[in-house]
């Protein structure tokens, strides 16, 4: 699915939580998530050097972030039930953070790894 120019500006330039929103809408919509790779997942850290997994809701907008020195990184797919029972936990374990659609303007978003778990299976529940 291809987003128009025009969308993809408007949803790049909303505030943290509504982007927040739009990710946990989307995923659940879709039942995937987006991430960068090569030859490892892209991380980012906060000021306080905290690892952060940076995810977006869709292609496009994993595939502008992949610039500078993550320019070899492609945007991977990471079905949702993989997302909900595998990643989310892996990232617990790990104390990483979940960098929620950071764009070249705003800092990802970083709720706590219970907070999207729940908002995503809520949202999802929606669909059943």
């Amino acid at each position: 699915m291809s987003i128009s120019e025009k969308k993809l500006a408007a949803i790049l330039a909303l505030p943290g939580p509504e982007r927040y929103s739009h990710f946990i809408k989307v995923v659940a919509d879709r039942e995937k998530i987006w991430a960068l790779y090569d030859n490892g997942w892209a991380l980012m850290a906060t000021d306080h050097g905290v690892e952060v997994f940076p995810v977006w809701p869709e292609q496009e907008y994993a595939v502008l972030f992949a610039v500078g020195e993550w320019q070899h990184y492609s945007p991977r797919e990471i079905p949702i039930q993989s997302f909900l029972d595998e990643l989310l936990p892996k990232l617990r374990e790990s104390g990483t953070l979940l960098g929620v659609f950071p764009t070249s303007g705003h800092k990802a978003v970083t709720p706590s790894l219970d907070e999207v778990e729940r908002d995503t299976r809520t949202e999802l529940s929606r669909f059943e």
